[in-house]
């Protein structure tokens, strides 16, 4: 196929026969001849240039200040040239990186799924939804052979596919651990190393919450590395507690030791573990409290612990017009 070229005569009997009679015809034919031109990449420099070679030969006598105006557009619509060029490149590098993203969040949710569990006495819950296509939360479950149940969640401090691999790092960290390794405690001094050894972005850290539920005696132990603090609520009391420990986020040094410390839930208790796109919830340029959260809670936690979930994060997304500015991530364990 030969390239495709102007054909200057025709554009000036279509220039000539507008000025003379300025018909939607001669439009109509212009906007093909339009459409024509971008399908063969021509440039609106190339355009111009045609148009003055075309009103040149229309009118020889044409007067210089005209002249010079269109010399004028001439040069403008070639700066214009090169910038559209320039934008169209980097639509089509917009396009490419906005397909490997998507790809990587299918493969980050494949990676990175959990099965929860079933455990005897415990009703579970979980959602995590991210404001963007990738998730920088995390929450994973893991059970031993006496059924006990081990409960991960984390917050990647940092975003994008950088934290996607982070985080798949920590999955598959959990799942070598043996299960006389399972104590919250020596899960995150382990984690710790880990994330030190292997994470050499020094802006990207990782907060997390461990704890272990032994279903039998409904003994909870649970540690912290600087991860938001849960919440405990006793039945008996009718009263929510914050549940919480010291320790410093994963990655910032190799030698660190991480507090641990236990609760024995009732029947009626429940423990809520959440990530601070929770309790960051914005209304307005408002940050909601820690008591507007415990309330909302409160309106949904009689219901099974999957539908109050739910039931929260939709609360929640109601409350920020539908536009999460955080990834959400929200547990709750009722024995």
């Amino acid at each position: 196929m030969e390239p495709y070229k102007f054909d200057v005569n025709n554009y000036r009997n279509l220039l000539k026969k507008y000025i003379a009679s300025q018909d939607e015809k001669s439009l109509y034919q212009a906007e093909q001849f339009s459409k024509l031109s971008m399908q063969h990449n021509i440039s609106p420099e190339e355009i111009i240039n045609v148009h003055i070679q075309a009103l040149k030969e229309l009118y020889p006598d044409l007067p210089t200040e005209i002249d010079s105006s269109m010399n004028f557009l001439l040069e403008t619509m070639i700066s214009y040239g090169l910038a559209y060029q320039e934008f169209q490149s980097l639509r089509e590098k917009q396009g490419e990186l906005e397909s490997e993203i998507s790809i990587a969040a299918n493969m980050q949710q494949t990676l990175l799924s959990t099965t929860k569990p079933d455990i005897e006495g415990m009703d579970i819950g979980a959602i995590s939804v991210p404001s963007h296509q990738m998730n920088g939360d995390y929450y994973y479950f893991v059970t031993d052979e006496s059924n006990n149940l081990g409960i991960a969640i984390a917050d990647v401090i940092g975003k994008g596919i950088p934290a996607a691999l982070a985080m798949s790092m920590i999955k598959y960290s959990l799942d070598s651990f043996p299960d006389t390794m399972r104590s919250p405690s020596v899960i995150l001094e382990h984690l710790n190393r880990v994330v030190g050894q292997n994470v050499a972005n020094t802006s990207m850290f990782i907060t997390m919450f461990y704890a272990l539920f032994n279903y039998k005696t409904g003994y909870l132990q649970y540690s912290s590395a600087g991860h938001e603090p849960g919440f405990y609520y006793c039945a008996a009391k009718d009263q929510f507690f914050e549940i919480k420990t010291k320790g410093l986020v994963l990655g910032v040094s190799c030698q660190v030791t991480y507090e641990q410390l236990d609760i024995t839930m009732e029947q009626g208790d429940m423990v809520v573990l959440l990530t601070d796109g929770v309790t960051e919830c914005r209304i307005g340029e408002r940050f909601i409290e820690t008591e507007e959260v415990l309330e909302v809670i409160r309106q949904y936690m009689h219901l099974p612990a999957q539908e109050a979930v739910e039931s929260v994060y939709r609360h929640f997304e109601r409350l920020q017009d539908f536009q999460l500015r955080d990834d959400f991530t929200l547990i709750f364990l009722k024995k």
